[in-house]
């Protein structure tokens, strides 16, 4: 049993929650095809609104899909799909995931709390309970994929998923294109190779600005540190990013760009990146 003041998912205990039993967790990794881990070694880089782009991409593919959102201190994945202010509703044995108007389900930190305000202030060993609580007691059902994007860095939540979920095809990583960001997410394949984690390969978010007016294409944050990081480590890369108004607008209005504007360079690439996930076996 772990104090958790009241504040876990489902807790009807008085603050005091127990994790999964371990049964619980396999039999719902059991019913998962594939699992992605997104990571990244650097905040800012636009980790999350790729995990999104990326989760709703292989829905609109037709396919089944969760996203797992496991920044257990800055849940943003809700306000990205337009889920912010609903809370995850339990049918009286498991939590219930989210769903989007496409049918992607989301569970996160953001969809138990009383406020949108409140912060989670818990140690290393509450947030690893409330990660194997999203995994064994949500009702995620048969899915082709589960999407899971962890904090920046290499600390207690991607450590922890990456020790609960063994058997995931890979990490995905994110970086941008200058070398603070390239350093850290250096840090993120060291990190991967050490536990044992495939790397699934290399996207490179950011990656310049085409002004939609003019034409002219400007690397704000230079462009390609994303592909000569793969290419120092011979791992894949994904692909690039651009900066684009539609990602910003469309994800502060709740509709990820995937689906707000599909016609747009930044959709199609992010499509590129979604084909090449789809021919993963």
């Amino acid at each position: 049993m772990s104090d958790c003041n009241g504040q876990c998912a489902g807790c009807s205990n008085k603050g005091k929650c127990s994790e999964p039993k371990e049964d619980n967790v396999n039999l719902t990794l059991a019913k998962i095809r594939h699992i992605f881990v997104v990571l990244s070694g650097k905040g800012g880089v636009g980790k999350s609104t790729v995990a999104a782009n990326l989760a709703l991409g292989l829905t609109l593919k037709g396919k089944k899909v969760g996203l797992l959102d496991v920044d257990i201190h800055g849940p943003s994945i809700p306000k990205i799909l337009g889920l912010q202010g609903q809370r995850a509703m339990s049918d009286g044995e498991k939590l219930l995931p989210a769903e989007t108007v496409d049918g992607l389900k989301v569970m996160s930190t953001a969809l138990i709390l009383e406020k949108s305000d409140e912060p989670i202030v818990w140690r290393g060993p509450l947030k690893a309970g409330i990660i194997r609580q999203f995994i064994g007691d949500v009702r995620w059902g048969e899915l082709d994929y589960l999407i899971i994007d962890c904090p920046p860095g290499t600390g207690d939540e991607p450590l922890s998923i990456c020790q609960t979920v063994p058997e995931a095809d890979g990490a995905i990583l994110v970086t941008t294109p200058q070398q603070v960001a390239t350093l850290d997410v250096s840090k993120s394949i060291v990190f991967c190779n050490q536990i044992g984690m495939h790397i699934l390969g290399i996207i490179e978010n950011m990656s310049g600005f085409t002004c939609p007016h003019c034409g002219t294409f400007t690397p704000i944050f230079q462009t390609g540190g994303g592909e000569s990081l793969a290419k120092h480590y011979s791992l894949p890369f994904l692909g690039k990013l651009p900066i684009a108004t539609e990602i910003g607008i469309s994800g502060d209005e709740g509709r990820p760009v995937i689906s707000a504007c599909p016609d747009t360079p930044a959709a199609k690439a992010f499509m590129r990146i979604v084909d090449q996930l789809l021919h993963i076996k």
